[in-house]
């Protein structure tokens, strides 16, 4: 039986190494052998390329065929493959760039891009240095936190916010009681929210000791506050409800307990309502890297040390790298590009936008990584936060709309839980609701860039584009086309907010006082 599969494989095997050669194989064998001039070759035969195998199994497989055919027929087999590869050296294949060959291997390209990026942006580097010299200092990074060493507005703001945080914790505490009404309690929320938008952005409007960069960092601080305080109203509200449903089926003792059993039991792994309603509980939320409230958050098991110090190197080395290059890059570049903003010189103003684009771009995807990586994990870890999803791929975006859900993902998750979900349940259309959420994420934009640079300008506008832009690429733009329309709307369009921003800046602030 072995037999007749060895000679099935042999007659298949020089069947297909040479068709239309003749009847009798073995006959034209032997005078390609021993040289006899009155045979005719083998024609050649159209041959296909085969797939490459890069694995291990493919070469055992082709190892083991030739380990089953007798000495003889595979010293016939190598000389008659010798003669049709001197024959024959064509085979039908695609180029590999094309992209019916399915080749997908274009590391060494990547490389190459890497390496012609390092070059291009050292040659800046140095164009840079032997212009301007060394900028960075480091000293005046304080001076733009504080203007009197002795006044810190900013910090003061922050210290204060703890109010509007008890306040919402102390009437959940009354909620949970029932020494209050729900109507109440939302009149008490509502106040507390409002207030936390107005009272920062009122201080640092009338305010002059307070600089724009402790103010944006004050706002921004109430702004994710702001957020908490929503979600953690809402969850204890929907925790109410459950409770209230269950009430009908259970005793009022089993199904609400006290406030203050609940907060001794509170320490358990496990919490339930109202046992979170506790200063612990509270200032856990306050810290952690999200902003939509549980009662029970995802824990890792431990604090992995090395993992923290990683996060915490990279913390303070890239924040060092993010200032030298503002100070060393960025700001010459700004300043030198008032001049054709002021005498409208079109021409200049894009070269200054485009030579602008770079380090903005550059400086942006440090921030991304120094805040969303370094920063949220060394918090999650220090807290043993469990879920670390703070982005997803937003770089493989091919639409506007998949950007913005996935570059953020705390303030998605915030966005879908507490506003675009409950406007849906409320009958709300589903375009309407997206509109909706770009009004909002509109609005804190232009109250953390207008509000501490003291003018109302473009932010607003800026993200209502983004409403026309994400439906042309969504209907038009597909695959690369659409990711490469992301990539240039998030290089170009961030450089020119900060020129528009940088230009009407200068021109309130200091075009009086320099006689301009």
């Amino acid at each position: 039986m072995g037999d007749q599969v060895n000679r099935g494989t042999n007659r298949r095997r020089r069947t297909t190494i040479s068709e239309g050669g003749g009847s009798n194989s073995k006959q034209t064998n032997a005078s390609k052998v021993n040289g006899t001039a009155g045979e005719k070759p083998a024609p050649c035969t159209i041959r296909r390329a085969e797939t490459p195998v890069n694995s291990s199994n493919g070469k055992a497989a082709r190892e083991g065929k030739v380990h089953e055919l007798p000495t003889t027929t595979r010293q016939e087999w190598r000389r008659h493959n010798h003669s049709s590869d001197r024959l024959c050296c064509h085979v039908l294949q695609e180029s590999l760039l094309s992209s019916a060959s399915g080749y997908s291997n274009y590391r060494g390209i990547l490389n190459w891009c890497v390496v012609m990026l390092v070059l291009s942006n050292a040659r800046l580097f140095l164009e840079n240095l032997i212009k301007y010299g060394i900028l960075v200092d480091p000293i005046q990074v304080v001076s733009l936190f504080l203007k009197d060493p002795y006044s810190w507005p900013a910090a003061c703001l922050i210290i204060i916010s703890n109010l509007f945080i008890m306040a919402a914790l102390h009437t959940e505490r009354r909620l949970a009681l029932g020494s209050i009404s729900e109507s109440t309690g939302t009149f008490l929320h509502s106040v507390n929210l409002a207030t936390m938008l107005c009272f920062p952005s009122a201080t640092v409007l009338l305010l002059h000791s307070i600089t724009p960069v402790g103010a944006v960092y004050s706002l921004g601080v109430y702004t994710v506050l702001f957020l908490k305080i929503f979600s953690y109203r809402d969850v204890n509200l929907w925790c109410r409800q459950i409770r209230q449903a269950k009430a009908k089926k259970m005793s009022r003792s089993n199904s609400c307990p006290s406030v203050e059993y609940s907060n001794r039991s509170a320490v358990r792994s496990h919490v339930s309502y109202p046992g979170n309603l506790s200063h612990r509980d509270m200032y856990y939320f306050v810290f952690a890297p999200t902003l939509c409230y549980e009662l029970n958050f995802p824990r890792s098991p431990r604090i992995r040390k090395r993992f923290l110090l990683r996060r915490l190197f990279e913390m303070l080395f890239l924040m060092q790298l993010l200032v030298g290059l503002i100070q060393q890059w960025m700001v010459p570049t700004v300043q030198n590009s008032m001049k054709p903003f002021r005498e409208m010189d079109f021409s200049r103003m894009m070269e200054r936008l485009l030579k602008l684009a770079v380090p903005n771009h550059l400086i942006w995807l440090i921030f991304f990584y120094w805040f969303f990586h370094s920063t949220l994990n060394f918090l999650a870890e220090l807290l043993q936060f469990g879920d670390r999803e703070f982005y997803r791929d937003w770089w493989n975006s091919e639409t506007v709309s998949y950007f913005w859900a996935n570059w953020n993902i705390p303030v998605h998750k915030w966005c879908l839980r507490h506003f675009y979900k409950p406007m849906l349940k409320k009958g709300v259309n589903k375009l309407l609701a997206q509109t909706a959420v770009f009004l909002v994420s509109a609005f804190f934009h232009e109250y953390l860039v207008s509000v501490p640079l003291k003018m109302f300008r473009l932010s607003f506008m800026g993200m209502m584009t983004q409403i026309p832009l994400a439906w042309f690429t969504s209907n038009f733009l597909h695959g690369n086309y659409g990711n490469a329309m992301v990539w240039i709307s998030l290089i170009i369009g961030q450089p020119v907010a900060v020129l528009m921003y940088v230009h009407d800046y200068y021109v309130i602030h200091y075009s009086s006082t320099n006689g301009d």
